[in-house]
């Protein structure tokens, strides 16, 4: 089995919090200044709810803007739902942060992309941070199985 430190998901994931974050403050306080938002999200995931009028007309990604007009932005932990005019007629539409592929605020020239990450190898475990299991306080395995004690170095510092 191999082991590593995913980086590159452990940002893409952060960087959806930070998404999150930032249209969960839009959805009580409104958009600051001339900011604005463009947001791409692959249309093949299963967890979009848009009409099917739109679902046919864009069959693959789709990009919303997020500026003049708008309505009943929510935020949940997996999703946002929002409400957008399409040719006069209110959409309202639930997108995960999982399918978003782009989003870019050209006022302020800041855009972030994310990859599409495939299925790993079974045999490859990502390493998201520390393990749940407890551990002993006072000691903990190396390598070779021995035990070893934890020792405050402070009581080595010089004063």
């Amino acid at each position: 089995m191999k082991t590593f430190i995913d980086y590159k998901r452990l940002m893409q994931s952060a960087s959806l919090k930070v998404i999150q974050k930032l249209l969960r403050t839009v959805s009580t306080e409104g958009l600051p200044g001339n900011h604005h938002f463009y947001i791409t999200f692959d249309m093949s995931n299963k967890e979009i709810e848009i009409s099917t009028a739109l679902r046919e007309q864009y069959p693959s990604e789709m990009t919303i803007v997020i500026q003049n007009w708008y309505q009943n932005l929510k935020v949940e932990d997996k999703a946002f739902t929002i409400t957008l005019n399409f040719s006069n007629i209110p959409e309202t539409m639930k997108i995960p942060f999982e399918s978003i592929v782009s989003f870019v605020d050209p006022s302020v020239e800041f855009g972030l992309k994310f990859e599409k990450f495939s299925n790993m190898d079974e045999e490859t475990k990502v390493y998201e941070g520390p393990s749940e299991q407890k551990e002993s306080k006072n000691f903990k395995k190396n390598s070779n199985g021995k035990t070893g004690e934890v020792v405050n170095i402070d009581n080595f510092r010089k004063s």
